[in-house]
């Protein structure tokens, strides 16, 4: 799924809208043993209005968030259409409407027996259909279309008491403690996935969508155990890598000049392709040309192709942009930290001195203020 087909099915996952129906939610409490202790299945039609308003809350915020940082796509194994596999359970799922099988059932079961969260939880999977429209080639809806894409979408939510705080009790005329000991089910899913993906105005049932709150964390049991599926690197992950490629090549010429100019060239690649359905990605060849675009010379990248087939393990692999850019240039050394935004970037250099090593600061200002306090640059200090 690229960012416009996500778009196009996130904008329409409401009530109030035409082209896309809710059918039925299956609802699991789970506690932290793993102990199901209610699970039941609601027609749509019967689900009350404010149930209906968290429940598309809760199920939409699964397609929240930024390719390859929160939502992921992977493709299934071939084994995984087996008997016992995820794709072959999603599936089942996916044509057991009314659950009269028990297919649901088994995903959460599936999601139970492999998952260990710290706390209590519940899991929502609804049955979707979505009425594709036609399009034509300035991405206007043209007419109306035949073709449906049904699909299951699963939100894996903790539930936790809430205490309130203080409050004034009116009956006793006095301030004291209230809690609430209700388990309450969170609006943002820690985990989730779609199935089958929404891919080039159809669906694509060799591949699963999976959603994770937190980026910097995704849970990779989710990924491997309940979807079987291949954990993909996250973003941080990602970055540390690219990291470590650039240092291996570029070697004892990487200076500020060069890495400030390898984030700027790649946040210019990101803008320069926006409109673009797909994340912006970076292969060998378009590295070789940011390195070499940002003073790298032709010895140093020399080495890069088979140190980047190294590093990501594929020659024909690629890293996700987005996930490269630094917001901000931040220097350190063992005492000193200096973080420095993007657009002031070239008014800092490195340069020798009286025979040191210094970072010199260009300011146009002479007004500083340091520790809150407001001061300025005197030419006699």
């Amino acid at each position: 799924m690229n960012k416009k087909d996500i778009a196009e099915i996130k904008k329409n996952f409401s009530d109030d809208s035409t082209l896309l129906s809710l059918s039925s939610v299956t609802q699991a409490y789970i506690d932290a043993e793993r102990n199901v202790h209610c699970k039941e299945r609601k027609g749509y039609a019967v689900l009350s209005e404010e149930e209906t308003e968290v429940v598309f809350e809760m199920l939409k915020k699964v397609m929240s968030g930024t390719i390859g940082k929160n939502i992921f796509e992977y493709a299934f194994p071939k084994a995984s259409y087996e008997d016992g596999g995820a794709q072959n359970m999603l599936y089942a799922a996916l044509n057991d409407k009314d659950d009269s099988s028990g297919r649901v059932d088994a995903v959460i079961d599936r999601i139970r027996e492999n998952l260990q969260y710290d706390a209590a939880y519940c899991i929502l999977i609804a049955h979707c259909e979505y009425s594709i429209m036609k399009k034509n080639k300035n991405d206007d809806i043209e007419d109306s279309s035949d073709n449906i894409y049904r699909f299951l979408i699963a939100a894996v939510s903790p539930m936790n008491t809430n205490t309130d705080g203080l409050y004034y009790n009116a009956d006793e005329n006095r301030i004291t403690k209230k809690s609430n000991t209700d388990l309450i089910v969170s609006r943002a899913p820690t985990d989730g996935f779609m199935y089958p993906v929404y891919s080039d105005r159809a669906p694509d049932v060799n591949h699963v969508m999976y959603y994770s709150k937190n980026a910097k964390k995704p849970n990779i049991s989710f990924v491997e155990d309940v979807l079987d599926c291949e954990f993909a690197m996250t973003a941080e992950s990602e970055k540390e890598t690219f990291r470590k490629l650039v240092e291996n090549v570029v070697g004892e010429d990487l200076s500020y000049t060069v890495v400030t100019g390898v984030n700027e060239i790649i946040k210019d690649v990101i803008a320069q392709n926006k409109d673009e359905p797909e994340p912006v990605r970076i292969d060998n060849s378009r590295l070789r040309t940011i390195l070499s675009d940002a003073g790298v010379n032709d010895d140093k990248l020399g080495g890069l192709s088979a140190a980047f087939e190294t590093a990501l393990g594929d020659k024909n692999g690629s890293f996700t942009a987005s996930n490269l850019v630094d917001s901000k240039t931040v220097v350190q050394t063992s005492e000193i930290t200096i973080n420095i935004g993007n657009d002031a970037a070239e008014r800092v250099r490195t340069g020798v001195i009286q025979g040191k090593k210094c970072l010199i600061i260009d300011l146009e200002d002479p007004n500083l203020k340091i520790n809150g306090f407001d001061t300025t640059v005197n030419s006699a200090e």
